[in-house]
């Protein structure tokens, strides 16, 4: 049986198509989903653009952030019954060895391969997953908001576990895309004072900001880093990954206070990191998620503390894939989902 899926074909920039696809067959220890909602991610349009910085298996089906509907368990799966409503993890393969997946930290395995750039993804109507990867959900959350859990397991990461914040705190988080905006909304649910700063372009994705009860900021952001005690913010989420914004972030943090850096960028360093030792500042790096992660935000999103609301701006059938990646690439809108 054929199916169509959005494929990744070689590294070259909009080298990705609609194409056939068989239907996967699975291992003993993999469930095969029949696809209801797969979010494009800001890595899916960097691999369309050709300006990713990791490894592709090419062809590969693109698409990490998702969920769907068990339709077939392989033999040594326990648990899970066909019919279960389902996301999954994006670890698709790991070494259980490793001493990183034994301590629970697979997602920093260094042989770690995900869907969409390692293994075919789920922007296809059916994907074969490991039973490793499933979180179940419940039948009141709709699964065009369920796909969007990966990314919010993202913005979890690096809000929650990955920074020192507390409530009270003033927070920047730079860069107003899909990451950055939930990492602001998680922010605010700690009881943080959170602006989000972003460029004129970005004006459609800061009224999300706005919409989450952050300051939107354009351009020169001292006057609000540097209001009270005139040290600076308590701490910075980077989520845009350009050098630049990591040098605003030592600029603008207090002694004493840390930045989450969630955001990927390959260009080299040019500036000096002395600020981040003359102040003591703790800078951590912030990477995927793991399972209990993945719980917790499952109930954040559930329950409604997390609205996601804001952010999805729109939802395509497969076969509008292109549609979707441009007007996400524009920044009209912050999510786009697909339904295979």
């Amino acid at each position: 049986m054929t199916n169509l899926a959005v494929v990744n074909y070689k590294d070259e920039t909009g080298a990705v198509e609609l194409r056939e696809f068989e239907k996967p067959s699975i291992d003993e220890d993999e469930v095969l989903l029949a696809v209801e909602a797969v979010s494009v991610c800001g890595s899916d349009l960097h691999q369309w653009q050709a300006l990713h910085s990791w490894p592709v298996a090419y062809p590969v089906v693109l698409g990490h952030e998702f969920g769907g509907v068990i339709t077939e368990i392989g033999k040594r799966v326990t648990g899970w019954m066909e019919g279960d409503r389902v996301v999954s993890e994006t670890a698709a393969v790991i070494d259980p060895n490793n001493p990183m997946s034994r301590k629970g930290l697979y997602n920093l395995d260094p042989t770690r391969k995900g869907f969409g750039y390692g293994v075919d993804g789920a922007m296809t109507k059916f994907v074969r997953v490991p039973a490793r990867c499933l979180h179940r959900i419940p039948d009141s959350l709709p699964f065009e908001k369920a796909a969007l859990t990966e990314p919010c397991c993202v913005a979890y990461n690096a809000v929650v576990n990955q920074s020192e914040i507390k409530p009270g705190d003033r927070v920047v988080v730079l860069g107003p895309g899909p990451i950055g905006l939930v990492c602001a909304a998680i922010a605010k649910l700690w009881g943080a004072e959170v602006a989000v700063v972003g460029l004129e372009s970005d004006s459609k994705r800061l009224e999300v900001a706005k919409a989450y009860g952050c300051e939107a900021i354009v351009g020169d952001l001292d006057e609000w880093a540097y209001s009270g005690d005139g040290l600076g913010v308590d701490g910075v989420i980077d989520a845009a990954g350009v050098s630049k914004t990591l040098e605003i972030a030592l600029k603008i943090t207090r002694p004493a206070g840390w930045i989450s850096k969630v955001g990927w960028g390959p260009q080299p360093l040019d500036f000096s990191l002395d600020p981040l030792v003359q102040k003591a500042i703790t800078l951590r790096g912030s990477f995927s998620h793991n399972w209990p992660i993945w719980e917790r935000v499952i109930r954040l999103i559930s329950s409604g503390q997390l609205n996601l609301d804001p952010v999805i701006g729109g939802v395509w059938p497969l076969e509008g894939w292109h549609e979707a990646f441009e007007t996400m690439h524009s920044a009209e809108i912050v999510k786009a989902v697909l339904k295979p």
